[in-house]
């Protein structure tokens, strides 16, 4: 009997980068992610329906219409002609990207409910197979014909499945190797593994959470808060502003076998949509790594806020730092809620309106931590980011400070955090949230618990320096030895001159 070969995380990964040839020099890199993720996410979705099918027709002796009334009540409907083997069957047709854009939005509308936002914006809105961008038309033919093949090589179905989990891996696995590709465009979509991995420990949520990102990107920070559960007791909610994004996101999350998830596309700062009453939603847990100093986010409009989440104050329009962070704050479960967020430090020391917003959030007792990471993790930028913890529930009045920007492994790309870089930093940050760490020095030359006073003496700037000491002092110098050998080089020095002159003199000059 033949043992079935099982489809790897390495296979498709495979596969893909050989379906990436297919663009290289047509389309910018940073578009690549469009095409072949919504081409995966097809395929998996076909193979699923395709072995369900088959799976119904085995178990009514193959009466096609009890199969196909059974069919309705799977995860996703797939029309007959938006199947992958239907496209790879017209593979060579004249209007295959046609055919492609014709299927996905068939598929759509077939589960308009689960694959549109709340306004009807669908996932596949913002990808069109049948681009110009994509050449003449004999030329696209060709590379379209080409990716189907690419694809055709894998099967996606649970039973060729090496495991449950390999779809969506490999899908964040492409997504963070699409943004190192991309560069400083990925920063939109996608936080480093590691950090997310970072967050999510720090904001640990209890069963029954409901966690929310309100810069979700490609919800692969948002997926690892809620894997950190430990369980499938726990709600995901995200906002994301920009369109292709947003459909990645729902696209994650239906991978992952997250199909109740709510993703919303729009602007979280000037239009939040995750709402229930008219009101805001609250949330056990808030992460986010929200862009960094963000110009133009809306300061005109906050002072008019119908949720009136700026009352702290209003930060600077070129700066919208603490817009974000003041919305997350607002949207955590009061006396309860976690919020963790990606910073960049000048949000722990600027002056004038953030001043005033930072020194009332640390008079509320709502900050727990400030962590500062190791420069050159992110994508799109080299700058050094730190973590802030807030939270709702505090136990104390002391805030931890981390220096962790010294942990590492250095990376030809990017920088990375090890795991035993994260081990260390959660462990110091439990011991802390467990009241086993006291005012003064936690840990020589990497965190410090501060007291109120103590951040009131500092004139509330949080920058870490101020409170964890790393300086290093230099070796005392040993004069006397300094100076044998300063000795003993010009002495050196002296018998090479006596010699270039022997020889210069032999030579005749």
């Amino acid at each position: 009997m033949e043992i079935q070969q099982k489809t790897d995380q390495s296979q498709i990964n495979r596969v893909v980068w050989k379906a990436c040839d297919t663009f290289r020099g047509v389309i910018d890199p940073s578009q690549y992610k469009d095409y072949i993720l919504t081409m995966l996410f097809l395929k998996y979705v076909s193979d699923v329906y395709k072995a369900k099918y088959s799976e119904y027709l085995n178990r009514y002796e193959g009466d096609k219409e009890r199969a196909a009334r059974s069919m309705r009540h799977e995860r996703f409907v797939i029309p007959e002609t938006s199947s992958f083997d239907y496209l790879y069957q017209h593979r060579t047709a004249d209007n295959i990207g046609e055919l492609i854009d014709m299927a996905l939005g068939d598929i759509e509308d077939a589960n308009r409910e689960k694959m549109s936002s709340e306004d009807g914006s669908s996932i596949f809105r913002n990808i069109s197979f049948n681009s110009a961008n994509l050449g003449e038309p004999k030329e696209k033919n060709a590379r379209l014909k080409n990716l189907l093949v690419d694809f055709s090589e894998l099967e996606l179905d649970e039973s060729h499945l090496e495991n449950n989990d390999i779809i969506g891996d490999s899908y964040m696995y492409l997504v963070s190797t699409f943004a190192s590709e991309s560069g400083k465009k990925a920063g939109e979509f996608f936080t480093p593994a590691e950090v997310s991995t970072l967050l999510a420990k720090l904001t640990k949520s209890k069963p029954g959470a409901r966690i929310c990102d309100p810069t979700c990107g490609s919800g692969s920070l948002l997926i690892k808060a809620g894997k950190e559960v430990g369980n499938n007791n726990f709600s995901l909610y995200g906002q994301e502003v920009n369109g292709s994004t947003w459909a990645l996101a729902m696209m994650n999350m239906f991978l992952h076998g997250f199909d109740n998830a709510v993703i919303r596309w729009g602007d979280t700062l000037r239009n939040p949509k995750l709402k229930e009453d008219d009101k805001l939603m609250k949330f056990d847990t808030v992460i986010a790594n929200p862009p960094f100093s963000l110009d133009k986010w809306g300061a005109e409009e906050a002072a008019h806020d119908p949720y009136n989440r700026f009352w702290r104050g209003i930060p600077p329009k070129s700066k919208g730092d603490w817009a974000f962070i003041s919305h997350m704050i607002e949207v955590a479960q009061e006396g309860s809620g976690k919020v963790g967020v990606v910073i960049p430090h000048g949000v722990l020391f600027r002056g004038a309106s953030e001043g005033k917003i930072r020194k009332q959030v640390i008079g509320e007792n709502l900050l727990e931590a400030v962590i500062g990471l190791p420069a050159n993790l992110f994508f799109g930028t080299g700058i050094p980011a730190a973590i802030a913890i807030f939270n709702k529930g505090k136990k104390t009045d002391n805030v931890l400070f981390i220096d962790a920007s010294r942990e590492y492994e250095n990376g030809k790309n990017q920088n990375k955090l090890r795991p035993e870089d994260i081990d260390h930093i959660v462990s110091v940050y439990q011991k802390f949230t467990s009241g086993q760490l006291k005012p003064g020095i936690a840990e020589e030359k990497y965190a410090f618990v501060a007291t109120p006073a103590d951040i009131q003496e500092n004139d509330y700037n949080l920058n870490i320096p101020r409170y964890v000491d790393t300086f290093e002092e230099e070796a005392e110098v040993d004069i006397p030895a300094v100076q044998k050998e300063i000795d003993a080089l010009e002495a050196e020095l002296a018998e090479v001159q006596a010699k270039m002159r022997d020889y210069l003199k032999e030579l005749g000059y």
